[in-house]
């Protein structure tokens, strides 16, 4: 009976403890991952607003092909929304939706992955040069979790990888749908230029023809 009751008060003190060091964890995760292309901002921005390209550079398109999407809301801009439900446990069944947008700058995404701690993910645009540097970021408030807390210290471990391979998957995409170099713009004429008789032409015969003098 005493080794029962001794093993009861340790679990209890072990119990304790837990929630005790909960209290001094940080209430707030942060995951933060940035790279930069030499694409321009409106090239970038065109394939993270929305989900109409989501998964050509997405770090976990790959995961389940079998996974079912739906999409509601706007194709872009605030209120464009998509669900996901697989059968594999790495990807689950979750919603993102577009919750704010700084046309250019910026897309902030509302995740859900059906726990009640609130969630976002942003994807900011610096203009770097001619190129953009693109920062990817997750911020997550555990401040009504006290489990969630431990969970927010492995985060940036759990997440951070594929932040960064979603990053170089966007940035090897944003750099191929990059627009083509112009042609070069041939020269003004001058003045000298535009006063100057028309050359000789062939005739089909292979004798130069003289054009006529404009008339004046």
């Amino acid at each position: 009976m005493k080794v029962l009751r001794g093993l009861f008060y340790l679990l209890l003190g072990l119990a304790a403890l837990f929630f005790v060091t909960a209290l001094f964890l940080p209430q707030a995760s942060h995951v933060e991952r940035s790279m930069t292309t030499t694409a321009s901002p409106a090239t970038v921005y065109g394939l993270v607003d929305g989900f109409k390209h989501f998964h050509e550079w997405s770090p976990w398109a790959s995961l389940d092909p079998a996974t079912k999407y739906t999409y509601s809301g706007p194709e872009t801009g605030v209120g464009a929304r998509m669900e996901w439900v697989s059968a594999n446990p790495d990807v689950g069944r979750g919603s993102q939706e577009v919750i704010d947008v700084e046309p250019g700058r910026s897309v902030t995404s509302k995740l859900d992955f059906g726990m009640d701690n609130p969630t976002t993910s942003t994807i900011s645009l610096v203009p770097e040069g001619t190129g953009t540097r693109v920062i990817w970021t997750l911020d997550t408030d555990f401040s009504g979790s006290l489990i969630g807390r431990y969970f927010g210290l492995a985060l940036d471990r759990m997440v951070g990888p594929d932040y960064e391979k979603g990053l170089a998957q966007l940035k090897a995409l944003a750099e191929s749908t990059m627009p083509a170099n112009a042609p070069p713009i041939s020269a003004p004429a001058t003045e000298a230029d535009a006063n100057a008789q028309p050359a000789a032409v062939a005739s089909p015969t292979g004798q130069e023809t003289p054009v006529p003098p404009m008339p004046q």
